[in-house]
């Protein structure tokens, strides 16, 4: 197994587990202590884990991975998102949605269902999976690419995006938290995030439960400007029965 293969099992753990044992990496991943040891030590100086005596926890400071990391990442919970996400999309609709890896799973669910949409994004990877889709007319926002999100993004595509007014807006984020609202770890992502919500008549969050509670560098909007947050089956009760006290709606299984 390769080292990253490792590391994406071991990130993948941490976030439904939030700590776990050296021994228990070394019998999940079939490798030695050392190997282990090794891989914590790389994750923690990259900010993903933090590194306890005997093992490692979640870092409640969450950092951004790359978008080609992310993708192997809470796979499950992003596809149970997308199974809730898209029964808010109906024939004829316009919708937006910003470059995510929990998005393109909406995606492939629209496509599978074969809805009739409009569908405006700044996401290459969405655009592909969808370019020759007889129901869906994409608009794909043009503007600075980005190698490492493999979407177009900044105020050249927020400028772009402007001239469009959509239905519904699904919005992956970094953060979500009571008290900072929705946040991002980017300008240029967030930039074209604020357009979005400035474009849409109805505004969903969707981002699985690891995001809630934390909170990334800028902030895109806030609780009181969405319409309602989509997350998974993992959420803490507790923290769900929070925001619903707080006057946010949270749909989850």
């Amino acid at each position: 197994m390769l080292a990253t293969d490792r590391h994406n099992i071991i990130l993948d753990l941490l976030s439904k587990e939030r700590s776990i044992k050296n021994t228990e990496l070394v019998k999940i991943l079939n490798v030695s202590l050392e190997t282990i040891r090794r891989d914590l030590d790389t994750l923690s100086k990259e900010g993903l884990l933090q590194k306890v005596h005997g093992g490692a926890t979640h870092n409640t400071k969450i950092v951004e991975t790359p978008y080609s990391t992310r993708a192997f990442n809470n796979i499950s919970e992003k596809i149970e998102l997308a199974k809730i996400a898209v029964k808010y999309i109906g024939e004829g609709d316009t919708i937006a949605l910003n470059s995510s890896t929990t998005n393109l799973e909406i995606v492939k669910l629209i496509k599978e269902k074969n809805i009739s949409v409009t569908l405006l994004t700044n996401s290459l990877l969405i655009a592909n999976e969808i370019y020759n889709c007889d129901n869906i007319n994409l608009i794909l926002a043009g503007g600075i690419y980005s190698k490492k999100e493999f979407a177009f993004l900044g105020q050249v595509t927020a400028d772009f995006l402007k001239q469009f007014t959509v239905n519904k807006c699904f919005l992956s984020v970094g953060g979500i938290s009571l008290k900072k609202g929705i946040t991002d770890f980017y300008i240029d992502e967030v930039l074209v995030e604020k357009q979005l919500i400035d474009i849409s008549e109805e505004i969903i969050i969707v981002s699985d439960s690891s995001k809630f509670e934390n909170n990334s560098l800028f902030n895109v909007c806030e609780l009181n400007k969405i319409n309602f947050l989509i997350t998974d089956s993992n959420l803490n009760p507790t923290i769900k029965d929070e925001y619903l006290n707080n006057g946010i709606n949270i749909i989850n299984l």
